[in-house]
């Protein structure tokens, strides 16, 4: 064996080496979140995907038959009209989210960090109690004869009690409820890393503060709105606990259809098709926010 042979396996040898080296820390951190992901993620996920291509049998088990039928039924009105007000109910959430969050969150931002910092964790002490416990509070809040109407009937607003339960309006004010400290966060993790000499800037030029605001800040801090947005409304749309709690049956969202299609009627494929629907929805917004931050990234706004 002559010495560049020797000199090579010795090479390839502390390649492997250090290869090793390399890739068992990898291995060490990563497997373990990697088989978590495959076992309890990607294998359900393809398997609703398979199922939603299948029929129901007559005892509520699955028939495995490939069919399109299950896809062709969510194109019934009363399916549509359901996925419809879901996605109505989940914007009007998203939109008064936002309405209040930027604002508060604004607020927050500019108080010193110790105040801020208090001020946050008012915003997360909802969250320290469960989310049942909240809605049913609501449920028991507009009753007929709950605190909000008989406030309203000893101020003389109201003559006789309304008719808040089971209701869009409630389910929304849960939503609200539920998702107003996702809208919050994210929008004051923007705004708080927004440089002011832009706005300081802005003031020299001589413009007005609701022209910085809508000119400077709003496009600055575009980021943190679109956070916002995919936070509150994602989960708005496919959530069934709160209109179960608060709609009381008569308001049926995409979310308690799904969960119906599963656990009462036992129409597994109908209900995957339905939560396909809702996860290619979900794929649009992530799809809609990576456009807009490539633009903010390209300095569009």
């Amino acid at each position: 064996m002559n010495p560049s042979e020797s000199q090579g396996e010795k090479n390839t040898l502390a390649k492997t080496r250090n290869l090793k080296r390399n890739t068992l820390p990898a291995l060490t951190m990563a497997g373990p979140v990697t088989f978590w992901m495959l076992v309890f993620v990607l294998l359900p996920l393809l398997y609703v995907v398979f199922i939603s291509f299948m029929r129901r049998d007559a005892f509520g088990g699955i028939d495995y038959h490939v069919t399109l039928s299950n896809y062709v039924e969510i194109l019934q009105p009363v399916y549509l009209k359901v996925i419809w007000k879901s996605i109505k109910l989940a914007l009007l959430t998203t939109v008064i989210c936002i309405l209040i969050g930027y604002p508060l969150a604004y607020y927050i931002a500019r108080k010193p960090s110790k105040l801020a910092a208090k001020l946050l964790m008012l915003v997360m002490i909802p969250f320290w109690t469960n989310t049942l416990v909240r809605l049913y509070s609501i449920n028991l809040m507009g009753q007929p004869n709950g605190f909000l109407n008989q406030f309203l009937l000893r101020a003389g607003l109201i003559s006789k009690p309304l008719d808040i339960l089971y209701s869009d309006g409630i389910v929304v004010v849960g939503l609200l409820i539920s998702m107003l400290p996702f809208a919050i966060l994210p929008l004051y993790a923007s705004i708080e890393k927004l440089d002011k000499s832009y706005l300081e800037a802005s003031s020299d030029l001589g413009a007005r503060p609701a022209i910085t605001f809508l000119r400077v800040t709003i496009p600055l801090t575009l980021p943190g709105i679109v956070a916002a947005v995919m936070l509150v409304f994602i989960p708005s749309l496919g959530m069934y606990y709160v209109p179960e709690a608060l709609g009381g049956g008569k308001v049926m969202l995409i979310g308690s259809l799904i969960r119906n299609q599963f656990l009462v009627t036992k129409n597994w494929p109908f209900g995957a098709s339905l939560s396909i629907l809702l996860l290619l929805i979900t794929l649009i917004m992530l799809w809609l926010y990576t456009r807009i931050a490539k633009l903010d990234d390209m300095e569009v706004f």
